[in-house]
């Protein structure tokens, strides 16, 4: 019954169809990046492992962290979920988390012992955001300081997923900043993305930007920050040497968002809200994709 319930939960809140293959080119393409960006070659094959362990491990503790944090909101407006509707109980996944933590530690420190700072670093902050900071109140009646607070923890992310190559390399290198901060705004795409529902999708008690802002300021914002991250790309681009692939492939697909964003706006309907939802994801794949791996198919050409 357990492996049942659990195998429904993943599918319902940690869905590996679409995590794995999302955490392996973010994580892959973070050390690349790295390597790319200070002339530096890529690093054995165990940074990667590493990367890709600790980045699907803390992505699960950071669902385990809003399991307990949403807990008493999923109760009263979300039944439907598996914990309030008793498929699993909340021990149970808190003692996953539990258990992923000396894992992720593990993970760190097999390639290299001084990465446990900067994953400190990371839980740091994931505990910080778990406690809304001390003023969960004051931070929800502020929506988009909740969105950025909580955004911040991508670049952390990142900055400990290039750190497998930089920390035992010597050092970053200057341009990093430009895909740290293309990390804060993907992540604030994923998010924007995915709280941007139809009429008919909202429910009672529960924010989402497009009862916040309305679908087509939302609409507007989110594609505004694509074009951001767009913009962040190409200068990624222009540190690894591939700008004009930035510039063409990934100008494409902003401009094939920007279409789903005016069309969710023209007419917010569920398959449209749908649409947007994928856009979102699948553009983040792409960023990642073009900026790590673009370098190295370049040379091989």
């Amino acid at each position: 019954m357990i492996p049942a319930a659990l195998w429904t939960y993943q599918k319902e809140r940690f869905p590996l169809v679409r995590t794995v293959p999302l955490l392996a080119v973010f994580s892959a393409a973070s050390i690349s990046v790295s390597a790319e960006m200070a002339g530096r070659p890529l690093p054995g094959w165990g940074a990667f492992a590493a990367g890709f362990a600790v980045a699907m491990l803390l992505f699960f503790q950071m669902r385990v962290c809003d399991e307990y944090k949403d807990l008493e909101d999923d109760k009263r407006y979300r039944p439907d979920r598996p914990i309030p509707r008793g498929l699993i109980s909340l021990r149970a996944v808190l003692s996953l988390g539990l258990a992923s933590l000396p894992l992720t530690a593990f993970a760190a420190w097999a390639w290299h012992p001084p990465l446990i700072w900067l994953l400190g670093g990371v839980w740091l902050w994931l505990a910080a955001m778990t406690a809304e900071f001390g003023a969960p109140e004051w931070l929800k009646a502020r929506p988009v300081l909740y969105l950025l607070s909580h955004m911040a923890i991508m670049p952390l992310i990142d900055l400990l997923l290039t750190a497998m190559e930089w920390l035992p390399a010597g050092g970053p290198a200057f341009w990093l900043w430009l895909f740290l901060a293309l990390s804060f705004v993907n992540g604030c795409v994923l998010e924007i993305g995915r709280k941007l529902w139809a009429p008919q999708s909202e429910i009672a008690g529960v924010e989402s930007y497009s009862g916040l802002w309305g679908p087509k300021k939302g609409a507007l914002i989110w594609a505004a920050c694509v074009a951001l991250s767009w913009g962040l790309l190409v200068g990624v681009g222009a540190a690894t040497g591939v700008v004009w692939v930035a510039v063409l492939l990934g100008g494409a697909g902003a401009l094939w968002c920007i279409r789903a964003a005016a069309a969710y706006a023209a007419a917010p309907t569920i398959a449209a809200q749908k649409r947007l939802d994928m856009a979102a994801g699948l553009w983040v794949f792409a960023c990642y994709a073009l900026a790590g791996f673009a370098p190295l198919i370049v040379r091989m050409f």
